[in-house]
C-alpha cells in the first residue's frame, strides 16, 4: 500500500453500474464532522479517533468526530450564541432551520464521541467537566435518539456556542456510493477545563496528534484514511494555532467537492476535483491503482 488510503473493495463494479445507468445515485444524508484542536509547545494537535474494524464503512480508517443530523433540530428555537442562523445559513448554503440543525449536529457529534461540549450556562461562557454520570447518561440519551440535541440543551439551560465553530470544508459521498452524506466539516478549539476521552462505542483508539505527523504516517501507510480526512489534514499544517486555524475558516470555500467517475478506455478514472493526489485508475477488470 502506498499510502495509507481507503477504497471499498465493492467501487470499480458500482463505478461501472453508473456509467452505464444501472445504478441510480442515492439521496446524500447531511452530516457534520469537527477537526478539534488544541495548541501543544509543539503547535496544534487534532483529535482523532479510529474506526472499528468491524465497522461495514472504513473500518480501521482514522477521521474525526462526527455522524448525521437529526432532522428534531431543525425548528426547534434553542439559545443560540455568535454569528446569527442566518449568517451561518448563508455561510453553508442552506437554510435557516437546515443552518441550525448542521451546527448541532456539529456540536453534538462532539460531545458523543469525544465527550466535549460546546456550550455553556451563557454566551460567554462554556460547561466545565462532563463526566460526572448525570453528563453521562444525557449523552447515552442522545447517542440513542431518545432525546435531539436541541431538547438536551433546554432541558440543561444550555447556550449553543456557534462562535466556537468555523466551517472549514464540504464534501460529497461519490454517486457511486450506496451509503452517501453531504458533509460541512468544521474546526473548533477543545474548551478550558475539558477533555476529550473515547466516548465513541464506533471507534477502538483515539489520538492527539499533530497534523503533519498524521498526514506523514498517512503517506507511509501506517494510518488509513479516506480522502476528506487526510485532504483537511493536509490543510490544517500551515497554522501555527489552534487560533489561527479558526480564524482562517470563515475565508474557506466551501463549494463542495464531490468524486467523478469515467470510463477512459478500458480503465475508469476516479478523481476529487482539486484533489489530485487522490486521482485513481481501475482497470475495468481490476482494483485502484
Amino acid at each position: 500500500m502506498a499510502n495509507g488510503q481507503w477504497f471499498p473493495q465493492d467501487w470499480p463494479e458500482r463505478i461501472r453500474a453508473l456509467a452505464d445507468g444501472t445504478l441510480t445515485p442515492v439521496v446524500p444524508k447531511r452530516a457534520a464532522t469537527v477537526m478539534l484542536l488544541k495548541d501543544t509547545t509543539a503547535g496544534p494537535v487534532v483529535h482523532m479517533l479510529r474506526r472499528r474494524a468491524s465497522m461495514a464503512f472504513a473500518g480501521g480508517a482514522y477521521a474525526y468526530p462526527g455522524g448525521g443530523v437529526d432532522p428534531r433540530d431543525d425548528d426547534h428555537q434553542i439559545r443560540w450564541a455568535g454569528p446569527t442562523r442566518a449568517w451561518w445559513a448563508e455561510r453553508l448554503g442552506v437554510d435557516e432551520a437546515e443552518a441550525q440543525a448542521i451546527v448541532c449536529a456539529a456540536v453534538r457529534e462532539t460531545y458523543e464521541e469525544a465527550g466535549v461540549l460546546l456550550a455553556g450556562p451563557a454566551p460567554d461562557s462554556v460547561v466545565g467537566d462532563t463526566t460526572g454520570e448525570d453528563w453521562e447518561a444525557d449523552r447515552r440519551a442522545l447517542v440513542a435518539r431518545d432525546v435531539s440535541f436541541a431538547e438536551f440543551l433546554e432541558r440543561r439551560g444550555l447556550v449553543l456556542r456557534s462562535d466556537l465553530l468555523g466551517a472549514w470544508t464540504r464534501w460529497i459521498t461519490p454517486e457511486f456510493e450506496p451509503r452517501r452524506y453531504d458533509t460541512w466539516f468544521f474546526v473548533a478549539a477543545l474548551p478550558e477545563g475539558q477533555r476529550t476521552r473515547n466516548a465513541s462505542t464506533e471507534a477502538d483508539r483515539t489520538v492527539w496528534i499533530g497534523p503533519a505527523e498524521a498526514a506523514e504516517s498517512y503517506d507511509k501507510g501506517e494510518l488509513l484514511m479516506m480522502p476528506p480526512t487526510i485532504a483537511t489534514l493536509r490543510q490544517l499544517t500551515p497554522y501555527d494555532t489552534a487560533g489561527e486555524a479558526l480564524e482562517a475558516a470563515p475565508a474557506r470555500d466551501l463549494t463542495p467537492v464531490l468524486a467523478r467517475a469515467r470510463l477512459d478506455g478500458d480503465e475508469i478514472v476516479l478523481s476529487w476535483p482539486g484533489h489530485d493526489e487522490f486521482t485513481k485508475h481501475i482497470p475495468t477488470g481490476g482494483a485502484p491503482a
